[in-house]
């Protein structure tokens, strides 16, 4: 018997989606995450846009398309949001929600039927450890969100921010076989375990045998206690995921985001301070419906100033539910303008951080074979393209800009490591 676990939306998603694999593997069964041929689907759903919840929906028609007889259980945000759209969904047998995945299991064990939703914000859903189907694994630490940014309908669905145990995420951490670990979550910023908090846990696997990479964070962790910690991990990887969302303080205080952006700027500076080749890559909201062209032009002028390496944008979309959805929305044709601004400018910012390591020597931790290259990402999350294979993490040069990155070689054919 064979399932697939089928996964949209975010990195905790994925993480979650490979705890549900390895259940099911203890259980017997053959398993994929590919949209293939099987007998049993889970889809673990997104709601972050309307896009991301419509792609959801979407996804029971490609089963069906793949598999015409499959059962179909369905986890996820947009199944906390509407249980009753994909209850109807021909083929879906069992729905829930987007707490307690854990759960999923011991509801096929006891053949349950209809929607099961858990409503609790109860500790930490501690998942079976999750299956590592590439070189580079996600360990979560932290669910559940207490920002309630003004756009953002996750806190509403997940609940309440709450943290694994720090024993157990350094006991998953240390004992990975991945040859990168990116520290996952809702909301990793908030991570707390009694009085233990971020940099305590890095203090905790400093002497990790992969390499240790974060993953987003708010501006506000960003302190000297925290990159004071991250230096003293023996294997860290220089790359800090900042979520700014707007340049303009008005939008900023609109969206209920905590900080100005000169404040974020000077957070910045001080990872730059312990980190000089950091890549500070960030998540931006373009049209948010109190921004005027002034305020989008100072977005575009603190990303400038920031020098991000990427930019990952994206245009408001209206959740239901949520403060900012009370208000007016910009024009479609403002919004996707403003984007594709966005976007332009993004791309001169990563080709010239790129540009910087052109004959410099990176680690690269493969991730995949693509059009007859090793694909993967250095210790600086720059997308690197090695013409040779490589089953495992090596040094390497970067020749000249390739693709979304930087072709590389190995670094002992240059002849000077």
């Amino acid at each position: 018997m064979k399932a697939v676990v089928f996964t949209l939306g975010c990195k905790v998603n994925g993480v979650e989606s490979a705890s549900i694999l390895r259940g099911l593997q203890e259980r017997g069964w053959e398993v994929s995450d590919e949209l293939e041929p099987a007998d049993l689907y889970i889809l673990n759903t997104c709601a972050v846009t309307a896009e991301a919840e419509k792609k959801s929906r979407q996804a029971i028609a490609r089963i069906r398309a793949v598999s015409p007889h499959a059962r179909i259980a369905v986890c996820g945000c947009a199944a906390e949001r509407t249980p009753e759209v994909f209850a109807k969904r021909e083929g879906v047998f069992l729905v829930t929600g987007a707490r307690q995945k854990g759960e999923i299991l011991d509801f096929l064990d006891a053949a349950c039927t209809g929607v099961r939703l858990d409503e609790s914000d109860r500790s930490y859903d501690e998942m079976l450890p999750p299956v590592h189907l590439k070189t580079r694994a996600f360990v979560k630490i932290q669910d559940g969100c207490n920002n309630f940014c003004s756009y953002c309908i996750i806190p509403y669905l997940r609940g309440r921010s709450r943290s694994r145990t720090l024993a157990s995420a350094v006991e998953e951490i240390l004992s990975s076989p991945a040859e990168e670990v990116v520290i996952t979550g809702i909301d990793v910023s908030s991570y707390m375990d009694g009085e233990k908090d971020l940099a305590d846990l890095l203090l905790a696997v400093k002497d990790a045998k992969c390499r240790i990479r974060l993953g987003s964070l708010e501006a506000g962790v960003i302190t000297p206690r925290l990159l004071q910690a991250a230096k003293q991990v023996a294997d860290f990887a220089p790359h800090f995921h900042l979520s700014l969302q707007s340049g303009s303080d008005a939008v900023l205080r609109k969206m209920n985001r905590h900080y100005t952006g000169e404040e974020f700027l000077a957070r910045v500076a001080l990872i730059r301070e312990y980190f000089p080749n950091a890549a500070v890559t960030t998540d931006i909201i373009v049209g948010f419906p109190t921004e005027t062209e002034e305020d989008f032009q100072a977005t575009l002028s603190l990303a400038r100033r920031a020098e991000f390496s990427q930019i990952h944008c994206f245009a408001y979309s209206r959740r239901t539910g949520t403060a900012a959805a009370k208000l007016a929305e910009l024009p479609p044709q403002v919004k996707r303008d403003r984007l594709h601004r966005l976007m332009q400018l993004g791309a001169q910012l990563r080709a010239a951080y790129d540009e910087k390591f052109v004959g410099k020597v990176l680690e690269l931790v493969p991730e995949e074979r693509k059009d007859g290259y090793t694909v993967g990402y250095s210790e600086n999350y720059i997308r690197l393209y090695l013409e040779k294979e490589a089953d495992s993490r090596c040094l390497v040069r970067a020749l000249r800009p390739y693709a979304d990155g930087l072709l590389a070689e190995r670094a002992e054919e240059s002849g000077k490591e």
